[in-house]
């Protein structure tokens, strides 16, 4: 029988957790160069949701509550993606005796820290924006989509975790290297092919910056293409596309994820859509009135807050004439990994409700490159 907790070791092993995440909160904060009472009140708003996210999957089901029963068998055998959550979980149950709750509370503290990596990269490019431009950053950072799908159990908190920290570390990556390869490495855990585009961002980025001088931009571009030349066979592999793949391979994959995607409430017909109209509906949708539920209405609302930002800020860019600094705080990188992630997803996700989950390990980059561009900085004399 599963129990939130069911002895009081339980009990006090959650409030443990918790108490050490409000302490790392704290020391990890300056790193972030984030106050200490925006610090406070972001662990605890994600603590909220985390925790109606465990209640909400422990009794409508999900794959946080899979994970949590797989973690308890005896034989769990490490690997890439799914495995790797699932031996990571079953060091938290068998080995710690944690709970379903305590277990909850540790991916918390990853998606939490995902989030202050991402609100600190957005208060730090809204400095010297306009208060509005400020207070949109902060009502997007609080968001409950955000916080919602990057607290519970699963590859969703590890994921938005790294792409946090490679959003942050790309602000200053000469100083922050360091932390793009631990971000890196996360995502490699989970969702390998997503930590190869990563690489494969990064390389293109660090061939086309002028700022470096042309031997460093060999240099790293030589290191990022070899790395790519292990990551790329090997996520194909674990994507079960093949590391010699032509493109009918590729057609056939994409036909076969559509087809997986299909299934639940949330499947829509993805296959007879035009590759705008998938783009769109796999980072704006479902729409007001598509809401079939209070989750699925609260999700829309945020779409409409996104969809506004993406509006203004393609205005803004077109505007400036797509002159936006590509060098500055690395945005080629970001735009480079947010695009092709855009295409790949957008192509092979169907269900609505992945999407929902899955877009936030790929919208903390748009959203800081579209709130980059959009407004006037006011002056240093203001």
């Amino acid at each position: 029988m599963i129990s939130y907790f069911s002895t009081t070791w339980h009990l006090i092993s959650a409030l443990l957790v918790f108490f050490f995440g409000f302490i790392l909160a704290i020391f990890i904060r300056r790193y972030f160069d984030a106050a200490i009472k925006r610090t406070i009140i972001l662990y605890f708003w994600h603590t909220l949701f985390a925790i109606v996210y465990a209640v909400y999957v422990f009794n409508a089901g999900g794959d946080a509550l899979g994970y949590y029963i797989r973690s308890l068998h005896n034989e769990v055998v490490f690997s890439f993606g799914t495995r790797g959550v699932d031996f990571f979980t079953s060091f938290l149950t068998q080995d710690l005796g944690l709970s379903f709750i305590g277990c909850a509370m540790v991916y918390n503290i990853f998606g939490f820290i995902g989030i202050l990596a991402f609100d600190s990269a957005l208060r730090k490019v809204t400095f010297n924006k306009t208060a509005k431009i400020q207070l949109l950053a902060t009502v997007i950072v609080f968001l409950p989509s955000v916080s919602f799908w990057s607290s519970g159990i699963g590859k969703d908190a590890i994921s938005f975790m790294s792409v946090g920290l490679a959003l942050w570390a790309a602000l200053n990556l000469t100083k922050r290297i360091t932390l793009m390869v631990v971000a890196i490495l996360l995502m490699l855990l989970v969702r390998p092919h997503m930590a190869g585009l990563m690489v494969m961002s990064l390389a293109i980025s660090f061939v086309f910056q002028k700022s470096i001088p042309l031997i460093y931009r060999l240099g790293l571009g030589l290191i990022s293409l070899g790395v790519v030349a292990v990551l790329v066979p090997f996520a194909l592999n674990y994507a079960g596309v093949g590391e010699d793949a032509g493109v009918d391979q590729f057609n056939d994959y994409i036909e076969k994820r559509q087809g997986y995607n299909m299934e639940g409430g949330g499947g829509v017909d993805i296959a007879s859509m035009s590759l705008p109209m998938q783009l769109f509906t796999y980072m704006f949708r479902p729409l007001p009135y598509e809401a079939h539920s209070i989750a699925a209405l609260m999700a829309s609302l945020d779409n409409m807050i996104l969809l506004y930002l993406f509006i203004v800020g393609l205005y803004s860019l077109i505007k400036k004439r797509l002159s936006a600094n590509l060098e500055l705080h690395n945005r080629a990188f970001m735009w480079y990994y947010f695009v092709g992630a855009w295409f790949i997803l957008s192509m092979t996700t169907a269900n609505l409700g992945i999407a929902m989950r899955q877009k936030w390990m790929i919208a903390p980059m748009l959203i800081f490159l579209l709130i980059s561009v959009i407004g006037n900085e006011r002056s240093s004399d203001s």
